[in-house]
């Protein structure tokens, strides 16, 4: 590697872990309701700070540990605000079916398990996902790891029952079929990023999510006023246009955690 490169890199990642500590360690402002969601519409930027210390200061301990195993041996990617999101999202919305698009090892598949385990929730969790190093235009993984066999491995890491996972690409038919097989409460976006793999996605759920349900749309923030601190992203190109094209008259966006933005079926 280029050793001015090298040494750029370092900084930054000195810079952005010095800005989280001293993030972390300050209490959530008290004068911005997090139950609100109109307040992350509002002013993103500054409600990504406050789920960012809500995370620090706030989040069940089990919901903290899952977490910390998943940014263990690069389990997972995300933020910790984004916990925070989900935590929110289940218990107000209490899913009984959730389907993720692009599981890598299992973070959020596992999550959403694990707090509706926490909440007493029945909630039956489908992830589609080719399960191997296949990325795209903004994604490279890793090639010497079984996928599905380590998604697995992390479900009965955390005593969860066993998700329905199925191996494919979004786009495959068989991957079709399960999305169309009925109508979910939940379901997050977050496959591949290039925009017109996001395009189908976004099709084929906007279809299949239930009146009232909700979508999840991964690192779609920059077409917002969502300014990150130094540690997190606005997300990418793809998905970010894909959120500005969403036909407002079938879907409210209701909700936006940092480049997550969620959208509600009218």
């Amino acid at each position: 590697m280029n050793p001015l490169k090298q040494a750029k890199g370092l900084y930054l990642g000195w810079r952005a872990n010095r800005s989280k500590i001293a993030l972390a360690g300050r209490a959530p402002d008290l004068a911005l309701d997090p139950e609100n969601l109109r307040l992350s519409l509002e002013d993103p930027s500054a409600y990504y700070v406050r789920a960012f210390q809500e995370f620090h200061h706030c989040l069940p301990a089990e919901l903290k540990a899952h977490r910390a195993f998943f940014t263990q041996d690069s389990r997972g990617f995300g933020e910790d605000a984004f916990h925070v999101m989900w935590w929110r999202l289940v218990r107000k919305f209490e899913p009984n079916t959730f389907l993720e698009i692009g599981v890598y090892r299992g973070q959020v598949l596992s999550l959403i398990s694990l707090i509706a385990k926490l909440e007493g929730i029945e909630c039956h969790v489908t992830g589609i996902s080719p399960f191997s190093p296949a990325g795209d235009s903004v994604s490279i993984y890793r090639s010497n790891l079984d996928y599905l066999e380590d998604t697995l491995a992390n479900f009965r890491k955390f005593e969860l029952s066993q998700p329905e996972l199925i191996k494919a690409y979004s786009t495959d038919a068989s991957a079709l079929d399960v999305i169309a097989s009925r109508k979910w409460d939940m379901i997050y976006i977050d496959g591949n990023h290039d925009y017109d793999i996001v395009l189908k996605d976004w099709h084929a759920c906007s279809k299949a999510v239930e009146s009232g349900g909700i979508i999840v749309l991964d690192d779609s923030g920059l077409s917002t006023n969502y300014r990150p601190p130094c540690f997190s992203t606005a997300g990418h190109p793809g998905p970010s246009q894909l959120a500005s094209e969403i036909d407002r008259s079938e879907f409210e966006e209701i909700f936006q955690v940092g480049h997550n933005r969620v959208f509600r079926k009218r």
